[in-house]
């Protein structure tokens, strides 16, 4: 495969090359189990307060790295402020998660979505600006978006779902109204993408968290397809970037998912069979996961052991160290700082 050996190792292994360790990092590595995020949360005005302050959000995004070296920086922001961007009212209220306002498909607007976003721009030059600054030239910045069938389960419920009855009564009967709002979702996140990209991202994650609630024909239309439009139109901007897509709860649609998105890499949930994916899916392309947050918040014997049979099983390929979802809030740090020394523990 093409690719330097001087490259980051996260970079090296999404084009296939062995590297000196395991590269990781961790969804959600940037949050409220680390005391450092939340006297910076202490300070501000809620979650979009901080998100939109590039100056904040850079540090966040910077201190995991800090304390565990992580070979990937993901940006400190949220998937849903491409709904915020396109109209529709967000808020994030504490203990409860983040809540949508009315839905109006025709009030929503593309045409100042890079204006309004700018602040995460802002912040992805910030970041990569301290990375080289503070030395971290290993560490490769990930920008990311919400796929459109998660955003769009938002959007039209409000919030979040337990049986997502608004969002898939809305896909089943009224399929032209549903297709042009997913048809604005996918010309917005690709609108997004690629502005990350000239800010100084290196790698993109498209998170699709609710892809396991559909049935085979909701994931061949609600998740492949818009998946691998905006695919194309980053590719067609920055043809070298690469992208990872996270189609959580994919389950036996993973291959498929692989083989039409164009994706470059496929991140697992905690669910996959590592010696399953290792057989069908890293032999395809370079895998991401897939350690349970939980056995994370719990530490001890069972951690290690986990953690080592991922590694054991994804070592025959290309395959960076993740969970198989974001961090727990609770996790002592103290256990992330044990997982990275069993990675890096670990021969590549």
């Amino acid at each position: 495969m093409a690719g330097s050996v001087h490259e980051k190792p996260i970079l090296q292994t999404l084009r296939g090359r062995k590297t000196e360790s395991i590269p990781f990092w961790l969804m959600r590595q940037a949050g409220r189990y680390l005391p450092e995020y939340r006297a910076v949360r202490a300070s501000k005005n809620g979650f979009l307060d901080m998100a939109f302050d590039p100056s904040s959000a850079a540090e966040i995004t910077m201190q995991p790295v800090r304390r565990f070296r992580m070979d990937g920086a993901i940006i400190f922001s949220d998937i849903l402020v491409i709904p915020w961007a396109l109209g529709q009212n967000l808020e994030f209220l504490e203990g409860e998660g983040p809540r949508l306002g009315e839905l109006n498909p025709g009030k929503l607007e593309m045409r100042d979505l890079e204006e309004k976003l700018s602040p995460v721009f802002e912040a992805l030059s910030r970041t990569r600006d301290c990375l080289a600054a503070e030395g971290y030239d290993r560490t490769a910045l990930i920008g990311f978006a919400g796929a459109p069938w998660t955003v769009v389960t938002y959007m039209v419920e409000g919030g979040g779902s337990k049986d997502f009855a608004k969002v898939k009564t809305m896909a089943y009967a009224q399929p032209e109204n549903f297709a042009r709002l997913m048809d604005i979702l996918v010309e917005s996140t690709a609108m997004y993408l690629i502005a990350q990209v000239r800010a100084g991202a290196e790698i993109l994650q498209i998170f699709d968290t609710w892809a396991g609630a559909l049935d085979p024909h909701g994931f061949q239309h609600q998740v492949i397809e818009p998946t691998r439009k905006i695919v194309e139109r980053v590719k067609a901007a920055h043809p070298d970037i690469p992208i990872i897509g996270f189609p959580r709860g994919a389950a036996m649609h993973y291959p498929a998912y692989v083989a039409q998105t164009g994706v470059d890499a496929v991140g697992l949930d905690g669910l996959v069979c590592t010696k399953w994916a290792a057989a069908h899916l890293q032999t395809k392309c370079p895998v991401q996961g897939n350690l349970d947050p939980m056995r994370l918040l719990a530490g001890g014997e069972g951690l290690e052991k986990a953690a080592r049979k991922i590694l054991r099983d994804f070592s025959g390929g290309a395959h960076i160290f993740n969970l198989g979802h974001g961090i727990h809030k609770d996790t002592p740090p103290a256990h992330v700082e044990r997982l990275a020394e069993i990675i890096r523990e670990f021969p590549a």
